[in-house]
This record gives C-alpha cells, sequence and structure tokens, in this order.
C-alpha cells in the first residue's frame, strides 16, 4: 500500500498576499522598482479601490496591495512581521539593497538576530512592513 506524504494537504492553485496602503504609489515603487517584482495586474477603480498585484514570474503566488478612495486603516504590526526572500548569494542582494538606497530606502537592524547572523539585510516598505533579503536559500537554519 503506497501512502502520500500528506494526505490532506491544502488542494489551492494560487496564493496572494494581500494588504491595504495609504502609499499605493511608493509601495509600487518599493516592490516594483526597489526589489524588481514585476507587475502582472493593476485596477485603478473597483468599487472606490485601486490596487496591483505583483510576483515572480512563472509562479502561482503573488502580492496585492489595496488603496481605498477613503483611506485604509491600519499600519504594520510588528518588526517581526517579516516578507522574507531568499537569493542564491549576497551579490543579489547587494543589487537589490543599492536600488532601495537609491530610492531613499535603506537598511535597518532587524527585530530578531537571526538575519544579521545569517548575512541577511532588513528594509522597511513606505508602510513600515519589514522585507528581509536573504543570501541563501535555507529555511532551516
Amino acid at each position: 500500500m503506497t501512502t502520500q506524504p500528506w494526505p490532506d494537504t491544502l488542494p489551492a492553485r494560487q496564493v496572494r498576499i494581500a494588504r491595504p496602503t495609504d502609499r499605493l504609489d511608493e509601495v509600487i515603487d518599493f516592490y516594483a522598482g526597489g526589489l524588481g517584482l514585476p507587475e502582472l495586474f493593476r485596477f485603478d477603480d473597483h468599487a472606490g479601490y485601486r490596487g496591483v498585484m505583483l510576483g515572480l514570474p512563472g509562479a502561482d503566488y503573488h502580492l496585492e496591495f489595496t488603496q481605498h478612495e477613503d483611506g485604509s486603516p491600519g499600519t504594520a504590526p510588528t518588526m517581526d512581521n517579516l516578507l522574507v526572500f531568499y537569493f542564491d548569494g549576497a551579490e543579489q542582494v547587494d543589487r537589490i539593497v543599492r536600488r532601495l538606497a537609491e530610492r531613499g530606502r535603506h537598511p535597518v537592524p532587524p527585530e530578531n538576530p537571526y538575519w544579521t547572523e545569517h548575512g541577511a539585510v532588513t528594509c522597511e516598505d513606505p508602510d513600515g512592513w519589514r522585507v528581509v533579503l536573504m543570501p541563501k536559500p535555507d529555511f532551516a537554519g
């Protein structure tokens, strides 16, 4: 008898992480211009919302940022709520850090020292959400 290693896995085919912002244009510049995520889709008026979806080429997951004409309440919850990108080396991270610096976004100390100890760089987007640029694909620590 053959057993499946994950018999109850979620059968989802796509993942979208969405959040509101009051700084949509700045957020687009950070994630698309600074990090280099391609723009997948943009909408300008859907029940008072405008937004953008950004993602990695060919991936079935992406980020969505929306802004409502009446404002979008909320701020980043903590300094340890992170979006982590893993790279194949420090050179790739350095290139992204330089692009972000050109946009006035500079590294900030992480809440958790693990990231610095492993060579990662942490930056904040225009809303204060933290993004970690990890120079090696190692999630086991």
